[in-house]
């Protein structure tokens, strides 16, 4: 997936960090995901990402804690969801013009997502000289697993999305759980968490994004 910025909670540049996530999420041309109604916790809004022409590609809800990375805030005391929605895109030049994009798929949301979940895993008893190594490694193998979906890493779980029962690819690991999927309208939608079970999760399309601030 080929994207050049992200919009997310920023104050750098004199605009309100939460009107400025909401503003990224607004410009997108599809619907976003989000856990449904059935989960009344905090939900918070994390970033978007766009290509070099400013389309948005692809963005995440987050619902629960906000994911700490403070040492005394152990992985099993944060619970939280995150939801990733991905554009559906055919195969296209890139927007400069020097290459091709490969077409969007449940491949390219679970590589999110599971990307996701170590961005959100910091290996506090690791040496800092070697946690820079291990995130490499752990990126690779969250790739190799993204592109074999259809392997033994992966199992089948059915969730509803807006009320339909949808197949998703699910798996477990040390550091919580990914899953990836397609929506009814032909978006992808993968997702990650820790301390939230994800067999009693279900997603819908988020009808107002401020409800996210």
């Amino acid at each position: 997936m080929e994207t050049t910025s992200r919009t997310g909670p920023d104050t750098t540049q004199g605009v309100p960090g939460a009107r400025q996530a909401v503003d990224g999420y607004l410009s997108a041309d599809f619907p976003w995901y989000g856990l449904d109604e059935a989960f009344s916790g905090p939900r918070w809004l994390m970033q978007v990402a766009a290509a070099t022409d400013g389309s948005v590609e692809h963005g995440s809800t987050g619902h629960g804690d906000e994911p700490s990375y403070l040492a005394e805030l152990g992985p099993e005391e944060q619970r939280f969801a995150v939801v990733v929605t991905v554009a559906t895109r055919p195969v296209r030049r890139s927007p400069d013009g020097t290459g091709v994009l490969e077409a969007t798929s449940v491949s390219s949301a679970a590589w999110l997502a599971g990307s996701g979940l170590l961005s959100r895993t910091w290996p506090t008893h690791m040496e800092r000289a070697l946690r820079q190594d291990w995130l490499e490694q752990q990126t690779s193998i969250a790739w190799d697993l993204a592109d074999q979906l259809h392997g033994e890493g992966w199992s089948m779980l059915s969730l509803p999305v807006d009320g339909t029962p949808t197949d998703f690819r699910y798996r477990e690991s040390e550091y919580g759980w990914v899953l990836a999927g397609a929506a009814g309208d032909g978006q992808h939608i993968g997702a990650y968490g820790r301390g939230m079970s994800a067999y009693g999760l279900g997603f819908a399309v988020v009808e107002d994004i401020h409800s996210y601030t």
